[in-house]
């Protein structure tokens, strides 16, 4: 070996470790954004009209509203001042860097099921492969006492479940793969769970009890809907592919996303993989219904005829002939993958009639996406109808076409009304 040869060889070595080393990093931040997409987090932490990931989205809670987070690189106001120990206390521990408790509205008692990997890769991502953005943070508008961090110790204590990653007791990887992100990055539970009197969601898991996924609280006008098995109010009444269907594109023949669920799958859903998104579906259909129901008698119900027959004699049946009928149609069905179908639809036949009321006085508009370009909107009635008809026309929409939803009062629409006048 001549004298020229071992500079030659140690330069070459550095360069291939060099290009190793940043191939690494660059598929690591590409892993990291897909599991950022997963988890959901541009929806929390953009504002309307924001920077990506820069906060300031208000968050309402039963106390009062909290505003996400910047969670940019910005080393002052961001999080490019954490190591990923750092990162790590905060998405699955739910403890900031300097050492107070997170509001639970940061879903970390879900993250605590994200693996050591996936956290590392998200680490990347956000220190990388986003922007930093220079943007204050603002506290919340919780009112003193309960605005106090160290109280909330004891809730992450006595809530909070240790981190580890969950995993069932079937051989299946694809229904493991749909628990894991169901269950964690998705943190579907956070929204779609009862939460009892401490705010807390009365099951973290499947093998918790029950009340997972059974259907959440209302939140800003909007109630979480059933995710189990439930045959009217659940899914039992969904395929696989038509979950699967939903997730990707918002729309199916008989339903589509309105409210907060529209930003869950234009912000994540629509982007993963069919593969994940199938899998999602899986494992959300294998969850048993809360409570044993009976299939609707199809042949009982009269409402199509007396609709076709401009039959006014039900109250709400005028208001929906005038105002709902066009676009719904007589028979409920509505038009496949535009307008959805009344009939059958586990909204209307939940418990909560709160999304119901909401999307006929404010509207509603489902949004386009990669998969499906085309949107439509509903327009709002809220100018048009009084509280009384709106409460007439939605129990008419809810015991129609053997539809098993409760009725609906004046007071019920007379409250909705107020608060999407307050905000």
């Amino acid at each position: 070996m001549n004298k020229l040869t071992l500079p030659l060889l140690t330069s070459l070595c550095l360069a291939i470790s060099t290009a190793t080393l940043a191939a690494t990093d660059d598929a690591a931040i590409t892993r990291g954004e897909y599991l950022a997409r997963a988890g959901d987090c541009m929806a929390c932490h953009t504002a309307k009209g924001g920077k990506p990931y820069a906060g300031g989205l208000g968050l309402e809670t039963p106390i009062g509203t909290v505003y996400a987070t910047n969670i940019s690189p910005d080393p002052v106001h961001g999080i490019g001042g954490y190591t990923l120990a750092e990162f790590d206390q905060a998405v699955r521990h739910g403890i900031r860097k300097d050492g107070s408790t997170l509001y639970p509205a940061m879903p970390y008692p879900s993250y605590a099921k994200v693996t050591d990997q996936d956290i590392a890769d998200l680490y990347a991502y956000f220190m990388k492969g986003v922007q930093p953005v220079v943007e204050a943070n603002r506290d919340s508008d919780i009112p003193w006492p309960m605005n106090m961090r160290w109280p909330l110790a004891f809730w992450r204590w006595t809530f909070a479940q240790q981190v580890t990653t969950e995993s069932g007791n079937t051989p299946d990887p694809q229904l493991e793969r749909g628990r894991y992100l169901v269950n964690g990055l998705g943190h579907c539970g956070s929204c779609h769970t009862p939460r009892g009197i401490g705010m807390q969601e009365k099951s973290l898991s499947d093998s918790d009890g029950d009340h997972f996924l059974a259907g959440g609280a209302p939140l800003e006008g909007w109630v979480a809907k059933n995710l189990r098995g439930d045959l009217h109010d659940g899914l039992g009444s969904w395929s696989t592919g038509e979950l699967a269907q939903f997730l990707k594109t918002g729309r199916t023949e008989r339903t589509a996303v309105f409210g907060s669920m529209t930003d869950v799958i234009q912000h994540s859903m629509q982007h993963l993989t069919d593969s994940d998104r199938l899998a999602i579906a899986r494992y959300l259909k294998s969850l048993p219904a809360k409570v044993a129901q009976a299939p609707a008698s199809a042949t009982t119900s009269t409402t199509a005829a007396q609709l076709a027959n401009m039959d006014t004699s039900v109250a709400g049946a005028r208001t929906y002939i005038d105002n709902c009928m066009a676009c719904h149609r007589s028979d409920g069905r509505g038009y496949a993958e535009v307008f959805p179908a009344l009939a059958g639809n586990s909204v209307v036949n939940g418990q909560d009639a709160t999304s119901l009321i909401h999307i006929v006085l404010a509207g509603g508009y489902l949004p386009g996406n990669q998969h499906a370009p085309t949107g439509y909107g509903m327009p709002d009635f809220a100018w048009r109808l009084s509280d009384q008809e709106v409460a007439d026309v939605v129990s008419f929409i809810r015991k129609g076409w053997s539809n098993q939803g409760g009725a609906v009062t004046e007071n019920d629409v007379a409250k909705q009304r107020r608060t999407l006048t307050k905000n």
